[in-house]
Formats: structure tokens, sequence, C-alpha cells
């Protein structure tokens, strides 16, 4: 990262730790595996205890075509009240959070920062607003260094809370791919905007959908969030080949 960040400050009573297995259920052995021993929270951890949970997440220096898709697919999520999670980076993590306030709906953001640091630094007061009214989530203490290294850890963390994934926008190098990659092998699903996938410019869309990403166009939008709540693949075994 840069590294310039925000403090931030939260509600002591409205904040704590828990194991991923205790807002998750019991974990099979590939979570198990890559899960966090520790999620440190503040806001309404009622958010991981309920509800289909999608993450959307894309380009930091998003596109007005992005940006305006994120909100359009956030509201979709929101009207079908679907929990809408994502990084609080810049860009498209930004507009999906906001989005989902704007709309009266629920986020979550899952930090590559202890909960007491914002980055950016620009962010800091939507993190103290939905370190109250939403929900932070970070698997770094306070005081633990903020370094690039932080940000695919979290990556995992992200696929491992939600129940699906949505590839907005992201470009060849993007950091979001190895989302991407880090939800099939938790087995959970993973979406790609037709945008991304028909992009003749990338090649790891091709990639991922071998593997088993979906496509998501405006047709199959409907269905899509009428579906997520039955969608979450457990996985048990077979998965070898995104180890």
């Amino acid at each position: 990262m840069g590294i310039a960040l925000g403090p931030v400050a939260h509600r002591a009573e409205n904040s704590g730790a828990v194991s991923p297995a205790e807002v998750l259920g019991p974990l099979n052995d590939v979570e198990e595996k890559y899960a966090p021993k520790q999620l440190y929270w503040a806001g309404d951890l009622s958010l991981l205890k309920r509800g289909p949970r999608v993450s959307l997440v894309g380009s930091r220096k998003a596109s007005p075509e992005g940006l305006a898709r994120t909100r359009s697919l956030v509201r979709a999520l929101v009207e079908h009240h679907i929990v809408v999670v994502s990084g609080l980076a810049e860009g498209i993590d930004t507009a999906a959070h906001m989005a989902a306030i704007e709309a009266g709906g629920r986020t979550i953001a899952v930090l590559g920062t202890p909960l007491d640091q914002s980055y950016p630094a620009s962010n800091a007061a939507l993190q103290a607003s939905m370190s109250i009214d939403q929900l932070v989530i970070s698997e770094f203490p306070a005081g633990y260094s903020v370094t690039p290294k932080n940000v695919p850890i979290r990556n995992r963390t992200v696929a491992l809370l939600t129940d699906a994934t949505v590839i907005v926008e992201a470009g060849e190098k993007s950091g979001t791919v190895h989302q991407g990659w880090e939800a099939l092998r938790l087995g959970r699903l993973l979406f790609l905007l037709e945008n991304v996938a028909r992009d003749p410019s990338l090649s790891w869309p091709t990639k991922m959908i071998h593997y088993g990403a979906q496509v998501l166009t405006r047709d199959t939008l409907p269905l899509f969030v009428e579906n997520v709540p039955s969608m979450t693949v457990r996985i048990n075994e077979g998965l070898a080949a995104y180890a």
C-alpha cells in the first residue's frame, strides 16, 4: 500500500473478537486450513449470522462504467435483502458500501488493516460510521503492521465470509483476481460481469470460467439475486486443483 493510514475510533461495547466457526458454523478441512484464527469486529455482528452475503470486488481505479454497474448491482442485492460485502478499498469497494447504505441495505467491510486504522485514509469517516451502523471486520489485531501482503490475506477472508463473489471490473494484473481464485479455492460461487468475461485483453476470465466461475449478465441477474440464499457450495474434498 502506499501507505497513508487514517486513525479510526470505535465503541468498545460494540466490538469484540470471534472465531470464524462461531459465526459460520463448523468449517470443513479446506476452510479450516485457510481461515484466520480470530476475527476482530465492530458494529452489528448479526450480519455474519443471517441472510445471504455477496462480495462485490473490483479495481481501485474504477471506470465510470464500473462504478455505475456496481451501484446497479448493489440496488438489486439490497432489494432481495442480501448483505453486500467488500474490502473498503478505493473504487469499486467504496462504491459498493456506499450504494448499499444509500439504498437502505446492510453491508460488511473486511479490512486489510486493524480496526483502528483506515486505508485509504479518506475512508476513515465511512469506516467509523460502518463500525456503528453496519459491520467492520479485520483479522489483524491492533498494532499489526500494515503492508501490501495484508491485501491477499484479506481477500481470502472476504471469500470465506461470503456465499458468492462478483468481480465487477479488474485488469490483467489486478489484485481483485486473487480474490476470485480464493473464492474458487474455498468452494464459493464466483461470478464475472459480462464486460469482464468478454474482454479480449484479459486472460484470467477464461481460466476462471474453466474452473467454475459463471458469467453474470443483465438477463441472468434476476435469477442470480433470487437464488443466492441456496447457492453456497460447501466443500469436503476434491479441490486440490485450486491449492
